[in-house]
């Protein structure tokens, strides 16, 4: 049995130190971590932290790619624990600037070209 890709965009396999807000709907800050980058696109991450992210939270974060730092924010798609202390959350992007996306389309097409 197949299982169709919803992705609009193609994802890189990338580790990438990520610092973590997350946001209520009163729009507090409620946890802050650090993470990795699983992978990255232009629509969003997997991020794999040691706590979980509750999705009803927004995400503020801070992606450091090669020499560039954006600030971005995101939902929480899909949750799932991975083992003791791991835990995996897919980000879509959302409310993205167009110097941040432009910053995120330089990283995958230089990434792809390796």
């Amino acid at each position: 049995m197949t299982t169709e890709d919803r992705r609009k965009h193609a994802r890189i396999n990338a580790l990438n130190l990520i610092s973590y807000s997350c946001i209520d709907e009163t729009v507090q800050t409620v946890a802050q971590g650090m993470g990795r980058t699983l992978n990255v696109s232009q629509g969003g991450i997997l991020l794999e932290t040691h706590v979980p992210i509750d999705p009803k939270h927004t995400v503020a974060l801070a992606i450091g790619l090669e020499d560039d730092l954006i600030n971005i924010k995101g939902r929480v798609v899909s949750s799932m624990a991975c083992g003791e202390k791991r835990f995996e959350a897919g980000i879509e992007f959302i409310d993205t600037d167009e110097a941040e996306l432009e910053v995120l389309k330089k990283y995958i097409k230089a990434f792809m070209e390796q």
